[in-house]
């Protein structure tokens, strides 16, 4: 007789991971530890149905975790053990918050019992990440489990979305759940989302629209949140209302797209900063008025009305003020005002902006005795026709990328804005492929940022992720190099990156590329199993170029590029329009 195979005890742990499979998790970045095992072990249990996989730091996971759902529109989710494992999160928790980017983070804890003794690699994490997560959950009984994650995927992709933490003490997750509620009701009282717009609100934008003559769409992440890039590009195309994005709004308009002004800002183009500042009705749509996107704030759009339409209340008015404010979704906004817009004679508002197009067009020098990074990204973006997805690390490259691909669409752009993270650009790559498996995923990264999370090599190559990285190499920290030659008479204060005894180390290198670079990223790349190539010749370029997407795996490609080149034009900190630099 067949003796019947006894049926395993469900633990909190295992109605986590039950939980997160049934709100669709298909992908977990996780690194294990004391505190988290037991929910390890659940995860070994749904290999058929979530991916596990191992990063080599935690803030690798958190960024992987911000890639994948920026590329995919999903809540990324991160799991982390206590003490150092939860705090290695902080960074990318803050990010998120920052960026508004949707993600469930599961903290091991001590057991309760030993809460607040100072026990072996307990930290309060709940009260480390109260302020930069948009909830944060201690899960003190194993009975809640099924409702706080619940309630953590709701909170985390609704309204204003953002990172929610959920910290489980070990003896929570080890304690036996009898028969578990999965559909149990979600308890968040004074939670509520803002309706949509009124029909008085549309009216009010209607005829601000009817009276002008020069208005200005600005645009931020909010579109790419709500899901409204179409509808944002048809009530563009309908009304002929140009459009100026921030850098989380690249790819709201395709850059070709007549009516694109491409970024504005700090690293903006001339041109959308000028329409801006000369503009008569300002439609800000999911931004928050960013000090690099506004400058002195008293002399931004300060010619015109403002209309700012933002789902988070605390947004409206907290910078600038809003003459017509409307706390909704930009999508809600969209469908109700869209049939109702007409074209507008904007001729003369076209020619002139044409006229600033012409007189400040994007331009860099066509050097043949150099790499410059402008002419990398502008070649990337001809041999790929606008299919990839693309993330970056934090710098110059970051700015020069934003600047000189060409985005078709949103959700392939993917950078670090609020928080402006180095170390962001590999793992938010990794976390993009996860989710695109088969599509072309490149971080466009400086030698600084990229070396910042360089252990994740190990992650993309051991868990057969193709991720494409462009490390454009000039040996120095590119950003602030920059300010230290515009502001600080080029005092180098610790910019440059490899020893000491060089004499770029004090700023007085002849600026010729060196003969060996450091690190060597090559060999460092083929070290953790990654195919790699070291460019120094332009006439090399596109050639490398073409191998580096040919690849089948992850491929780095490290081009070495003068670290006398600004990012081009730059208003200062504080400054105005009439404060940009040209050249």
């Amino acid at each position: 007789m067949k003796v019947p195979t006894a049926t395993r005890p469900t633990t909190g742990a295992d109605v986590l991971v039950e939980s997160l499979a049934r709100h669709g998790v298909d992908v977990v970045f996780a690194y294990p530890g004391g505190a988290s095992m037991p929910m390890h072990q659940a995860l070994t249990r749904y290999r058929d149905r979530i991916r596990t996989i191992l990063p080599r730091h935690e803030q690798g996971g958190v960024f992987a975790a911000e890639g994948y759902a920026r590329a995919s529109g999903k809540p990324g989710i991160v799991m982390a053990t206590s003490g150092p494992g939860a705090l290695n999160l902080v960074t990318g928790l803050a990010d998120a918050k920052m960026d508004s980017i949707p993600l469930v983070a599961i903290t091991g804890q001590v057991p309760t019992h030993v809460i607040g003794t100072d026990a072996f690699q307990e930290t309060p994490t709940v009260e480390v990440c109260r302020a930069i997560t948009k909830h944060a959950y201690l899960v003190q009984d194993a009975r809640d489990v099924a409702r706080v994650v619940k309630e953590a995927f709701y909170l985390a992709t609704t309204g204003r979305p953002g990172p929610v933490l959920i910290d489980m003490p070990k003896d929570v997750q080890n304690t036996i759940v009898s028969n578990p509620d999965y559909d149990v009701e979600m308890d968040l009282p004074g939670y509520s989302l803002p309706p949509a717009p009124t029909p008085e609100k549309i009216r009010e934008v209607l005829e601000a629209l009817k009276a002008s003559e020069r208005p200005i769409i600005y645009c931020g992440g909010g579109v790419l949140a709500s899901n409204a890039g179409e509808m944002l590009r048809d009530f563009a195309a309908k009304t002929g209302i140009p459009v100026a994005m921030t850098v989380h709004g690249l790819g709201a308009m395709p850059s070709d797209h007549y009516l694109s002004l491409g970024m504005l800002g700090m690293h903006g183009t001339v041109y959308a900063n000028m329409a801006v500042n000369h503009a008569d009705l300002l439609l800000a749509l999911g931004v928050r008025f960013d000090d690099r996107v506004t400058g002195k704030l008293s002399e931004f759009a300060k010619h015109g009305r403002i209309v700012h339409v933002d789902i988070d209340a605390s947004e409206i008015n907290k910078n600038k003020f809003a003459h017509i404010p409307i706390h909704s979704d930009v999508k809600s906004f969209l469908t109700e005002i869209t049939p109702q817009a007409t074209t507008g004679d904007y001729r003369a508002w076209h020619k002139q902006v044409d006229e600033w197009r012409a007189s400040d067009p994007m331009t860099f020098d066509q050097r043949d005795d150099a790499i410059l990074p402008q002419y990398v990204l502008d070649e990337f973006s001809k041999l790929t026709g606008g299919e990839f997805i693309m993330t970056t690390g934090v710098g110059q490259h970051q700015m020069w990328a934003a600047q000189w691909t060409k985005f078709n669409k949103l959700r392939t752009w993917i950078t670090s804005g609020g928080l402006g993270s180095m170390g962001y650009g590999l793992p938010a790559a990794m976390g993009a492929q996860a989710a695109f498996p088969d599509a072309l995923v490149v971080d466009i990264d400086g030698d600084g940022s990229f070396v910042m999370n360089i252990q994740e090599l190990a992650t993309v190559f051991c868990e057969n992720l193709p991720v494409k990285i462009i490390v454009l190499n000039n040996q120095h920290l590119g950003m602030v190099v920059q300010w230290e030659d515009r502001f600080h008479q080029g005092n180098r204060a610790h910019t440059y990156l490899g020893p000491v005894d060089h004499p770029e180390a004090v700023g007085q290198g002849g600026g010729e590329l060196p003969a060996v670079t450091y690190p060597d990223f090559v060999a460092v790349s083929r070290g953790f199993g990654v195919a790699a190539r070291q460019v120094r010749k332009k006439a090399e370029l596109v050639d490398a170029l073409k191998e580096m997407i040919a690849h089948k795996g992850p491929y780095v490609l490290d081009v070495l590029v003068p670290y006398q080149e600004h990012v081009l034009p730059m208003i200062p900190a504080g400054g105005t329009v009439r404060d940009i630099i040209k050249s």
